[in-house]
C-alpha cells in the first residue's frame, strides 16, 4: 500500500530540511510508506485510567495519533485488556468500558482515526491517511465462557482474541499458570472454531505450549501471535521456541515481536516472572466502580514508571531477524506492547522510534520490500484470510 505521491514528497522535504543522513531519510521514507502495522498495543489502559486524549502529543505514555504518525505505524492493534480477577459479567462489562473509551476517541476525532474491522477497511482508512484502528480482546475470560458473547464482540467490530492470559481460562491454559486443562478443554475447541467461523483471528500470545498446539490442530484459519519473541534468544515463557515458530508458519500464521525487554533480555525475564506471580496472587472481591478503582491502583504501581532495560533497539532487530530465519519472511510482524510494559529496549522507548527500527533492519541486509512485510503485509494477509476481505 502507498500514500499519495504528494504526501511522500512533503515527507522526504521534511526529511531534509532535519538535516538526516541519506540512510536516515532512507529508512523514514520506508517507514512513512509502510502499512505500518502493530498487533499489540495496550493504550486503551491509558486512555481510561489516565482519561488522556490521544489525539494530542502527550508528555506520558508511549503511543498517541501524533507519534502514531511520526513512527509510521498506521494500522494498530488497540487491546481492550481486562486482568483476570474480573470474573464472569465483570470481566465482560469492563470490556465495554473500554470499548466505549476507545469509541469517545473515534468521536472526537474522526478526521484522525478510525475503526477498522476488514483488511479493506485498513487500507483505505491508512489511504485516506488517518490511523486505522483495530480491536483486539486480551484474554479469553472476558467471553465470560459464553459463545453469544464472543459473537457480539464480533459484531462490534473486534477482529482478534487473546485465548487466555496471565491465567488459565475454564477451558485453556495459559503460559503463566499451573496447568489443569492439558491444553484446550473440548469447549475451548469450540471457542477457536467459532472463531473461525465468525472470522475473528484466534490469538496465541499468552497460551501454554500444549494449548497452542491443540489451537493449530483446531483451526482451519491463520493464529497470530501478536506480541510475543523469540525463546532461543531468551526463555520468557512466553516466547516461542523455534518448534512453534515453524509450527505457526505451516499454519499460515504471523508472529508479531514483543518490545519488552523482558522479552528480549534474558537479564529482565527473571523480574517479569516475579511481576506475573504477584499478579496472579491477587483476588479482590469488590464489583463495579470499587473493582475499577482498585485496577487502576494496580496499573499505575505496574506502569507509572517505565525504566530502560537491558535490551537494546538491536536485540528487537535481531529477534526479527530469528523469526525470519526459522519461519521465514511471510510469518513476522511488530506487536510491540506499547504502553503495556513497564521495561523498553534502549532506543524503542515510544512508538516515535520505529523508523530506527527499520534503518537497523536495512543495516542487516533487508530490503524495502522486506521492511514493507514485516511492518504490515503480512498481519494484513492474516486479516484477510480471516476476515474474509
Amino acid at each position: 500500500m502507498k500514500f499519495q505521491l504528494a504526501w511522500l514528497s512533503v515527507v522526504l522535504a521534511m526529511f531534509n530540511s532535519l538535516g538526516w543522513s541519506q540512510a536516515e531519510a532512507n529508512a523514514r521514507r520506508i517507514q512513512a510508506s509502510v502499512l505500518g502495522i502493530d498487533g499489540h498495543n495496550d493504550t486503551v489502559q491509558h486512555i481510561i485510567y489516565d482519561k488522556v486524549d490521544i489525539g494530542n502529543r502527550l508528555p506520558t505514555g508511549m503511543i498517541d495519533i501524533p507519534r502514531l504518525h511520526e513512527g509510521g505505524v498506521h494500522a494498530p492493534f488497540f487491546a481492550l485488556w481486562v486482568p483476570t480477577y474480573y470474573k464472569g459479567s465483570e470481566a465482560v462489562r469492563r470490556t465495554l468500558d473500554l470499548c466505549d473509551a476507545m469509541q469517545r476517541m473515534f468521536d472526537m476525532h474522526p478526521d484522525q482515526i478510525e475503526l477498522a474491522t476488514s483488511a479493506k477497511d485498513i487500507e483505505r482508512i491508512v489511504g485516506e491517511r488517518k490511523i486505522a484502528a483495530v480491536l483486539t480482546i486480551e484474554g479469553g475470560h472476558q467471553i465470560a465462557n459464553d459463545l453469544a458473547v464472543l459473537r457480539m464482540y464480533r459484531h462490534m467490530g473486534i477482529l482478534s482474541m487473546t485465548l487466555t492470559h496471565f491465567r488459565n481460562t475454564d477451558w485453556g491454559d495459559s503460559s503463566t499458570d499451573k496447568p489443569v486443562h492439558n491444553g484446550l478443554t473440548d469447549f475451548g475447541k469450540e471457542v477457536v472454531r467459532e472463531m473461525n467461523r465468525i472470522g475473528m483471528i484466534v490469538d496465541i500470545s499468552h497460551v501454554s505450549d500444549k494449548t497452542f498446539y491443540d489451537a493449530l490442530k483446531v483451526t482451519n484459519k491463520p493464529v497470530i501471535a501478536s506480541h510475543s519473541s523469540c525463546r532461543t534468544l531468551d526463555s520468557a515463557v512466553r516466547n516461542m521456541d523455534d518448534d512453534m515458530l515453524r509450527a505457526l508458519a505451516r499454519n499460515g500464521g504471523v508472529v508479531g515481536v514483543n518490545f519488552s525487554s523482558a522479552f528480549l533480555s534474558q537479564q529482565d525475564a527473571d523480574d517479569l516472572r516475579k511481576k506475573i506471580t504477584q499478579e496472579n496472587a491477587l483476588e479482590p472481591t469488590m464489583t463495579g466502580a470499587a473493582l475499577d478503582e482498585y485496577a487502576s491502583k494496580q496499573y499505575h504501581e505496574d506502569y507509572a514508571k517505565v525504566h530502560v532495560g537491558h535490551a537494546t533497539l538491536e536485540d528487537a532487530a535481531k529477534c526479527v531477524d530469528h523469526i525470519v530465519k526459522v519461519a521465514g519472511m511471510d510469518h513476522v510482524g511488530i506487536g510491540s506492547d506499547f504502553d503495556g510494559i513497564p521495561d523498553v529496549p534502549a532506543g524503542l522507548e515510544d512508538v516515535s522510534k520505529m523508523p530506527d527500527l527499520t534503518a537497523a533492519l536495512l543495516r542487516m541486509g533487508y530490503s524495502e520490500e522486506d521492511i514493507q512485510k514485516i511492518m504490515g503485509k503480512n498481519f494484513l494477509r492474516v486479516i484477510r484470510e480471516v476476515v474474509g476481505q
